[in-house]
Order: C-alpha cells, then structure tokens, then sequence
C-alpha cells in the first residue's frame, strides 16, 4: 500500500517537488536575504508638518529634528543623503486652534527600509491665527 502511494504518478510528484524547489529558490533569491545590509543613522534630520492648503499658518515643532535609522544594499547606503529622507507630520487633522502631538511618519528612498525613528512623537505647537486688523480712526 506504502509501496503504491509512492510509485503511482511517479514522474507527476518529482516534477511537483522540483517546481517547489524551484519556486523557493526563486523567492528566496528575490528576497535580499542572501545580500548583506548594512545601517546608517542620521541624525538632527528636520520633521515638517503636512497641512492642508487653505492653512497658511507656521507651525512648530518641537523637537524640531528627528533621528532616523535606515538599512539596505552597501552601495544604497553609502550614496544616501539626509536630503532623500523626508520627516513629516500630519497637521491637517487635528484641532487647529490648540497644541497638540503628532505621529513622525519618514519617507525613504526605494529599497531603503526604515529601522528606527526617535522620538515616535513630537509636539505641535500651533500659533494662533492672525486676527483681522482693524483700521485705526483717522484724527
């Protein structure tokens, strides 16, 4: 019965099990785990907030700059510049008339990935709006 179960469709099985091999060998390729990375943090990169375009305000943040950790390919790391990392926060969805912390989201180049982000938070600090100026009566 063992005998049976191995030997029928013989050929369809070795076929099936070099396809696997053959797939998985693909994948693992494809995945970058075979190339070695390396990391490089940059520090004092500058967080800007994102707000929507009627908003003409300037926001602060503090703390103003956002250490970023990054890995990937040698060659991709070594040519990288602070410049190609974007640090960002999103001011367009919070009350716009109080403080108020906010997510660091950062944006790297292809095949860069993001290892680490300090600090996750910061705090935005809203001005208030500038209020309509009123003429002054002439003497």
């Amino acid at each position: 019965m063992l005998r049976e179960f191995i030997v029928k469709d013989f050929g369809w099985k070795l076929l099936s099990l070099g396809l696997a091999v053959a797939i998985w060998l693909i994948v693992k390729g494809f995945s970058g785990d075979s190339v070695s990375q390396d990391e490089r943090t940059f520090a004092d990169l500058p967080a800007q907030v994102v707000s929507g375009t009627t908003d003409v305000r300037t926001f602060k943040v503090n703390p103003g700059v956002v250490q970023v950790t990054v890995k990937g390919r040698p060659d991709l790391i070594k040519a990288l510049t602070g410049q190609e990392i974007r640090v960002y926060v999103d001011g367009s969805i919070a009350d716009p008339t109080q403080s108020f912390r906010q997510r660091v989201d950062v944006s790297a180049p292809t095949r860069i990935t993001i290892v680490k982000v300090e600090p996750t938070e910061v705090e935005v600090v809203v001005p208030p709006r500038p209020s309509a100026i009123t003429p002054k009566p002439k003497p």
